[in-house]
């Protein structure tokens, strides 16, 4: 099961709106998936040599204030231009903006409180994860307040690995890229020995993780997106609908088989995507809208 869903604005008023066109077709999709979900929001960047990180906390009464009071401490309040270290709390979850670089500061975070964990790193991105319904989700981190030029989200049915936010969608790699999945993979644990070869580690035992560490690693070969995902469809075993999202783009692939459902929905005004058409019903324009079925094995890409 799982679902999966995107939205991208082609518009000012869908861009002001994203999390409220969003909102239901990502509790729409609870029924799919009732364990956890998430949603990976893409934003104006803020200026280098700033990032955006995104820190999950296991307490939600956690006291974020003395995070961004330490970092100052260590490694000074700013890069001297003006930036300066701030944070956005929202329930157990904080947007950390400072002047390091991602390694850094996870290595950083991990000193500071072992039960803090990095979800995220980009310089547009941030991403909102966690167990539970997927309602009590959006709720409880204020979807339908989101604006942005696109979103990816997620609501997972565990099939093969615990239910943790760790263990929840979207995956990310690198900075400024992340993946949500539909299916199961039959070799990850083969991908996963190739890529700690090459040096690169894991956070969990899911099958996604690795899907989406193999798509980053080549794209920090140098090689483009599409060219990335034709290397994934000679080397991923299994079925599966990914859907991924970069500052610049979403995109879209299914296997070969494309036994996982996927819809896509696209106006003058947004691309929507989905696991079922239920989840779109609400758009506006739904009803003039260009719907159809991905297609195995072919790259669909929007540029936000």
């Amino acid at each position: 099961m799982c679902g999966i869903v995107g939205l991208l604005a082609k518009s000012e008023t869908v861009r002001d709106t994203l999390g409220q066109l969003a909102t239901p077709m990502f509790t729409c999709m609870a029924a799919r998936g009732p364990d956890s979900g998430g949603l990976a929001v893409f934003r104006d960047p803020v200026d280098s040599p700033q990032l955006r990180f995104s820190v999950f906390a296991t307490s939600r009464a956690y006291d974020w204030s003395v995070l961004p009071e330490a970092l100052d401490r260590e490694y000074g309040s700013g890069d001297g231009n003006g930036h300066t270290t701030f944070i956005q709390p929202n329930g157990n979850h904080a947007i950390v903006t400072a002047c390091l670089e991602r390694q850094v500061f996870r290595s950083w975070l991990h000193r500071f409180d072992p039960a803090l964990y990095l979800i995220s790193a980009g310089r547009s991105m941030d991403v909102y994860k966690d167990a539970g319904q997927p309602a009590d989700i959006a709720q409880r981190y204020r979807f339908t307040d989101m604006s942005g030029s696109h979103c990816v989200g997620h609501t997972r049915m565990a099939t093969e690995s615990a239910v943790t936010p760790a263990h929840s969608h979207p995956f990310t790699a690198g900075e400024d890229f992340c993946l949500v999945h539909n299916g199961s993979l039959s070799n990850p644990y083969m991908l996963r020995r190739k890529l700690e070869r090459e040096g690169l580690t894991f956070d969990t035992d899911n099958d996604t993780e690795a899907a989406c560490r193999y798509i980053e690693w080549r794209l920090q070969q140098g090689e483009e997106l599409r060219v990335a995902l034709h290397h994934a469809f000679r080397e991923l075993d299994g079925f599966y609908t990914f859907l991924m999202a970069t500052p610049q783009h979403m995109t879209l692939v299914r296997d070969a088989f494309a036994c996982k459902p996927a819809v896509v929905a696209e106006t003058d005004q947004y691309v929507a995507v989905s696991s079922e058409f239920r989840s779109l019903a609400h758009l506006p324009g739904i009803e003039e809208a260009h719907i159809f079925e991905p297609a195995p094995e072919e790259i669909y890409s929007w540029q936000a």
